[in-house]
C-alpha cells in the first residue's frame, strides 16, 4: 500500500471557509479531512480527493477549483449520516501532465483497493484517462460512462482534453468491455465519429433523448464502474463556468444523473471535470457541482439499503415469453429498480420500460444491444 499521503497536499479549512463556522448538522462538520494529521478511512463509504491539473486542455492550472466546490460542498446539510465521508485533499501536480496522472492512478487505484467509492474533483476532462488507467492497472475490466456534450475523439486537435478517448478506447492491453456517452450534442459531433462508436456496439444517447426519457439512463449508469462527468454538458444558463454551449441538461438533470451514479453497487469512481473557477459567476457552478455531489451521496444512501439478490422475498418476479424468448424480469421492492434475465440466466439492469416493451411481445433494445456485444 502506497503511502498516499506523499501524493496529496492536506487541506487548510479554515481558508476554504474563510473563517466562517459551521453548524454540526452540515457536511464540513462531518467529514474526516486531510488535514494535520492522514485520516483513518477504514469505515469510510465515500473518499474524495481533488486534481487542479488542466495542462491537457493547454489552460493554466486553477489551483483553488476543488476548494472551491468543497466551500459550497461543506455548507450542505449532511442527512445521510450512514454514509461515511472523507475528503483527502488534492493531488500535487507533478512536473509534467503525466507525472500528475502517475499520482491519480496510484492514490485511486490504492483507494480501490481498498474497496471505497471515490469521487474526484478534476481538471480538465482528460484525467479520465488517468482515472481508467487506475483500473488497468488493478487489471479490472470495466464498463465507462462518460457524460459530455462533445466526443472527445478529436484526432485533429493538439489538446488532450478533445482527443483522450482515443487512447482509452484503442489503447492496449484495452479492458474497456462497454463504453456509453451520455448526453452529446448532434453538433459538436462529426458523423462518422457516431457511426464508428456503432459499429464498435458502443452506446451514445443524445441529449434530448436523455431529457426526454431520463430513466432510461439509470440502467446505464447502474452498469458502469466509472462514470466521467464533464460540467459543460450543463448548460450555460444553469451553469456559468459551463462555456460550451447554451443548451445542454439543466441542473437537476445533472443532478438526477449524479444520484443514478450513487446509486449503482458497480460503480466504484464517479469524477466531475472541467470547472474553471475563472469563468465562474457567483460560484454558481461550484453550488451546482457541490449538489450533484449530495446527490450522488443521496443515492449511495439508498444503496445502502437496497434488496439482497439472494433475498427472493425483496423482489417482484415476472416471469415472460417476448417473441421465442423466456425471460425473468425483477423489480426491487425497495428501490423500484429493475433487472432482467439474459439467456445465459445472468441480470442485467433495465428500466421499467423494457418489462413493458417485453410485456407486449417487442424485444427491448437493450436486450438486443446487450446480445450484440456478447456474441
Amino acid at each position: 500500500m502506497h503511502d498516499l499521503h506523499e501524493y496529496l497536499n492536506p487541506l487548510n479549512s479554515a481558508e476554504i471557509l474563510n473563517d466562517e463556522s459551521l453548524t454540526d448538522g452540515q457536511i464540513g462538520s462531518n467529514i474526516l479531512k486531510f488535514e494535520d494529521n492522514f485520516p483513518e478511512i477504514e469505515d469510510v463509504n465515500i473518499v474524495i480527493f481533488g486534481v487542479t491539473e488542466t495542462r491537457g486542455a493547454l489552460v493554466k492550472n486553477e489551483e483553488q477549483g476543488p476548494d472551491i466546490i468543497r466551500k459550497k460542498l461543506y455548507h450542505l446539510h449532511y442527512w445521510h449520516t450512514d454514509v461515511k465521508l472523507a475528503d483527502l485533499g488534492n493531488i500535487k501536480c507533478g512536473a509534467s501532465l503525466e507525472d500528475t496522472y502517475a499520482a491519480v492512478k496510484i492514490v485511486l487505484s490504492s483507494l480501490l483497493k481498498q474497496n471505497k467509492t471515490v469521487i474526484i474533483l478534476g481538471g480538465s476532462h482528460d484525467v479520465t484517462l488517468a482515472q481508467y488507467e487506475a483500473y488497468k492497472t488493478l487489471e479490472k475490466v470495466v464498463e465507462i460512462t462518460c457524460i459530455d456534450s462533445a466526443i472527445d475523439i478529436y484526432t485533429d486537435s493538439s489538446l488532450r482534453s478533445e482527443n483522450f478517448l482515443l487512447e482509452m478506447l484503442t489503447g492496449e492491453p484495452n479492458l474497456v468491455k462497454h463504453y456509453n456517452h451520455i448526453a452529446f450534442q448532434s453538433y459538436f459531433v462529426h458523423p462518422r465519429m457516431m457511426e464508428t462508436l456503432d459499429k464498435l456496439r458502443f452506446d451514445c444517447y443524445r441529449v434530448g433523448v436523455v431529457q426526454e426519457n431520463m430513466e432510461e439512463m439509470e440502467p446505464v449508469i447502474r452498469s458502469s464502474d466509472i462514470v466521467s462527468f464533464d460540467v459543460n454538458s450543463i448548460r450555460n444558463s444553469d451553469s456559468p463556468a459551463s462555456k460550451m454551449s447554451p443548451n445542454g441538461l439543466n441542473g437537476s438533470e445533472a443532478c438526477v444523473l449524479a444520484r443514478y451514479a450513487g446509486l449503482s453497487n458497480k460503480l466504484s469512481s464517479f469524477g466531475i471535470f472541467g470547472y474553471r473557477p475563472s469563468f465562474d459567476r457567483d460560484e454558481l457552478s461550484a453550488m451546482q457541482i457541490a449538489q450533484m455531489i449530495w446527490y450522488f451521496i443521496d443515492g449511495k444512501n439508498k444503496l445502502l439499503n437496497e434488496a439482497d439478490f439472494e433475498v427472493e422475498n425483496d423482489f417482484f418476479r415476472f416471469h415472460i415469453n417476448f417473441g421465442e424468448i423466456e425471460s425473468t424480469f425483477l423489480q426491487s421492492k425497495k428501490t423500484g429498480r429493475w433487472w432482467m434475465q439474459m439467456p445465459d440466466k445472468k441480470y442485467i439492469p433495465c428500466s421499467k420500460n423494457d418489462y413493458f416493451l417485453a410485456s407486449n411481445n417487442e424485444i427491448p433494445e437493450r436486450w438486443l444491444r446487450f446480445q450484440e456485444r456478447d456474441v
